[in-house]
């Protein structure tokens, strides 16, 4: 669909997108340099327009929700008028999420917001991932001095009274984004670029690890697909991650040293973000209709599902639709008892 630009543009993309239309714009297609430009040019220059806007998100609102597992209630906890993202279930009740870049934790029992010391980190991305001791938190935080660009720091949480958080870098190379620490908080698994295909150019995501104290990462997937999301089990002994590997997005399981992957999730739909309970049990994970985006794609404000199964990959089914995507669960967001979890809904606000 073209318009006139008579409307605001973020509105009619995020409308469209929503409503999985394959394009819209609403712009004036008036080229300065040629007013009797083809229709090819037009769409082209709508084209550019609309790539600006992919993530624009600032006429969003967010909904800090938990499921329970046993009664499949849906608990709205605390409406925002802006973005936050990622929640994870720390072990005193409070929710850790991302706004803006910084950390806050978000406390039921109060409901009072506290903001979390990350040093120098505040340009953070949504997947922060606390050590199961909860005294530490490690982040991705992106740097533009240079080019974009991100690492993988570890920052204290129980800081003592004036104390000040003072993050340590545990990747060299970037960009990495995490998604997970091993339970004995001695390794980190993130997503990262460090090869390019050959044939398009395009920059490959693979998984790697790196141990939290020096030494070098490590690969373990071999460059096919889009590999993303990697998350220890509460065990220690395997990895979650995701792939589109066989073509969708899929939800996929190896063992800590990269050996037996093996994909868990089947649906004809982009699933991401395998998130495994504390017990062991169950994965969560949120999916997109296929052809609503590119499979390596996880955007915002979207028509998406939430979706269990045990670990085993059975009895697998869809749990809740909702109004979502990026940052409503990028991180793992069980509560410790393996009852719940958290997740964010979103909704526009355009007027």
């Amino acid at each position: 669909m073209l318009g006139d630009g008579d409307l605001d543009l973020s509105a009619v993309y995020q409308f469209a997108r929503a409503h999985e239309t394959a394009k819209a714009a609403d712009i004036s297609l008036k080229l300065e340099s040629d007013i009797t430009a083809t229709a090819q040019e037009q769409i082209e220059k709508a084209g550019k327009e609309l790539q600006k806007i992919t993530d624009v998100r600032t006429n969003s609102s967010s909904i800090l929700c938990t499921y329970d597992l046993a009664s499949g209630r849906v608990t709205a906890l605390k409406r925002f008028d802006h973005v936050i993202e990622a929640p994870n279930w720390m072990k005193d009740g409070s929710l850790l999420y991302n706004d803006g870049g910084h950390l806050f934790r978000y406390y039921m029992d109060s409901r009072k917001i506290v903001p979390v010391d990350t040093g120098f980190c505040i340009n953070c991305n949504n997947d922060h991932v606390p050590t199961q001791d909860n005294r530490y938190v490690f982040v991705s935080h992106m740097t533009f001095d240079s080019g974009f660009n991100s690492l993988v720091y570890r920052i204290p949480l129980d800081l003592e009274e004036g104390q000040k958080a003072e993050p340590v870098q545990v990747t060299k190379k970037g960009p990495s984004f995490l998604h997970g620490v091993s339970p004995d908080g001695k390794e980190a698994a993130y997503c990262a670029f460090r090869n390019y295909d050959p044939v398009t150019g395009k920059a490959l995501a693979d998984i790697y690890i790196h141990p939290t104290e020096g030494g070098q990462e490590k690969g373990l997937t071999d460059h096919q697909g889009f590999n993303d999301g990697p998350e220890y089990s509460m065990d220690g002994k395997n990895i979650w991650f995701i792939s589109t590997r066989t073509g969708l997005m899929q939800v996929w399981k190896m063992d800590r040293d990269g050996s037996n992957q093996t994909q868990m999730t089947f649906e004809d739909q982009n699933n991401w973000f395998g998130h495994i309970s504390p017990d062991g049990k169950y994965v969560v994970n949120i999916a997109y209709h296929k052809g609503a985006l590119d499979p390596g794609e996880h955007l915002s404000n979207m028509n998406v599902s939430l979706w269990l199964m045990k670990a085993d990959g059975s009895e697998r089914h869809k749990i809740l639709d909702f109004f979502g995507g990026q940052g409503s669960i990028n991180v793992n967001s069980w509560d410790p008892g393996s009852t719940k979890f958290a997740f964010v809904m979103y909704e526009l606000e355009h007027k």
